[in-house]
């Protein structure tokens, strides 16, 4: 059964536990991650109880399956990672699922880029693969961005000459990449997934390709279903996870929408809202 999103059901307050639970997924940026960007250290004892009770614990992220293997290096073994948007998930290093972009629609937006750049756009384009991303904008500033999320990053000439499996393309914007780059892939919107993942990132998917997709194919396999999975999320490419859990959660400080579509509210990511909302509903120390 998939759970039915209501803004009548948001509630401020998560539910206090014990709650029977087997998943939880959850966003990094402005979800998980604190202010400055970075995995509360509070969350590895917890990890640690989750374990200890059976739940499995998942990042789901736009960010590359490299990047958060190393952010969560000391804790990885048997975790999943929804990574670049639900179109790769791993465990152990093993390939549980995928959803790869055809070579033809990855040049369409290369090509979409660089007339944007020609253009004024302040823009650059990531070439998300199985075994790298890749860049051809080579500026430190451009690099210093998408570097925060893609820790195997080559830069190439040409992208369209690039020889991997893509998983999607992942679009950088100085400016606000709704008012700039978005609208210049609508063309896109009808055959393929066009989401903006921050306020200044746009990832364009196969139209099957979402977070949400890839933790149903998840509950499936390991025979979980939505009244034992707890979600977390805070923008737009994290509205179709939010459809799988009796337990979504949208962050206090999350896009509008997010908060229109989850069932609860919990506290900000610079609050740990996260963590505390796992503690209340597991019984646990609040951390």
């Amino acid at each position: 059964m998939t759970a039915t999103p209501s803004c009548l059901l948001t509630t401020p307050e998560p539910p206090s536990g014990p709650v029977d639970v087997r998943l939880v997924v959850t966003d990094m940026d402005g979800t998980l991650l604190d202010g400055a960007g970075r995995i509360p250290e509070n969350l590895w004892p917890l990890l640690a109880r989750l374990r200890e009770r059976g739940v499995l614990f998942s990042p789901a992220s736009g960010r590359q399956y490299a990047t958060l293997a190393g952010q969560f290096a000391d804790a990885a073994d048997g975790m999943v990672f929804v990574a670049e948007n639900g179109t790769y998930v791993v465990r152990d290093g093993v390939e549980l699922s995928s959803d790869p972009l055809d070579r033809a629609t990855a040049a369409r937006v290369v090509g979409t880029t660089r007339r944007l750049a020609a253009g004024g756009v302040d823009v650059g384009a990531v070439l998300c693969g199985k075994k790298s991303a890749y860049v051809e904008r080579a500026d430190a500033a451009f690099l210093a961005e998408a570097g925060k999320y893609y820790t195997l990053l080559r830069t190439v000439e040409d992208l369209t000459a690039v020889d991997d499996e893509f998983l999607k393309v992942a679009l950088f914007d100085f400016g606000p990449v709704e008012r700039t780059t978005a609208p210049a892939l609508e063309p896109l919107a009808s055959t393929h997934q066009v989401v903006v993942s921050g306020e200044h990132w746009a990832d364009i998917m196969n139209a099957t390709a979402n977070k949400g997709a890839a933790v149903r194919r998840l509950q499936q396999d390991l025979g979980i279903t939505p009244a034992q999975t707890v979600v977390f999320g805070d923008y737009l490419n994290d509205l179709e996870m939010l459809d799988v859990a009796e337990w979504s959660f949208a962050m206090t400080n999350a896009h509008p929408e997010v908060i229109r579509r989850a069932r609860y509210l919990a506290p900000p990511n610079t609050e740990h809202g996260v963590l505390r909302t796992l503690a209340r509903m597991m019984d646990l120390p609040t951390p």
